[in-house]
């Protein structure tokens, strides 16, 4: 027999998480891995792109195989004694430094910037909103449960790459920055 998809499991309006518990799809653990599946999907169009430089295509591959861990992570609670990976501290490292590659190419901020550039440079200023978006949910849920304070950090340090990662885009394709003006 063939295994199927829908299992009729979740009609009702309930998930299961790792470990069997049943919860309301509402739940705000399910909005916060829901969120990072939405922004791994994002990331899946940026990788599409063909103005995307390699650097940046392989780092947001990387971050798509990241945020399957993420997602497991957020799926299974803190307490459970499963065998799911985990965010570590040096998933967190390796972001930074990415950034602080990122940064040393890019000429300092002064003001606000738009969010805008091109396709590609849009696309990642986008992910930055959905990575903020998850984090807010983990600063919920950490406020009803445990959390791994290491996924926490992961999804803000995710969102100052993006930022820097869209800049870089941006400067690659020759698109100037957009500076924010007050009226």
């Amino acid at each position: 027999m063939r295994p199927t998809l829908s299992t009729k499991t979740g009609d009702r309006g309930e998930t299961g998480l790792f470990g069997g518990k049943r919860v309301s799809k509402t739940h705000t653990r399910i909005h916060a891995y829901g969120t990072v599946d939405e922004l791994n999907a994002c990331l899946g169009v940026i990788v599409a792109e063909d103005a995307l430089p390699d650097t940046i295509r392989t780092q947001c591959l990387e971050v798509q195989r990241m945020l399957f861990v993420l997602g497991s992570d957020l799926a299974t609670p803190f307490e459970e004694k499963a065998d799911v990976p985990r965010v570590e501290e040096k998933h967190i490292q390796e972001l930074e430094q990415w950034g602080t590659d990122l940064e040393k190419s890019l000429p300092a901020l002064k003001q606000f910037i738009l969010p805008s550039g091109c396709r590609a440079g849009a696309l990642l200023h986008q992910a930055r909103t959905l990575a903020r978006r998850a984090e807010r949910h983990m600063v919920a849920l950490q406020k009803q449960e445990k959390l791994n304070q290491h996924a926490l950090i992961y999804i803000n340090r995710l969102s100052d790459y993006f930022f820097l990662a869209s800049r870089t885009v941006n400067k690659a394709a020759g698109v100037k920055e957009t500076v924010w003006e007050k009226e």
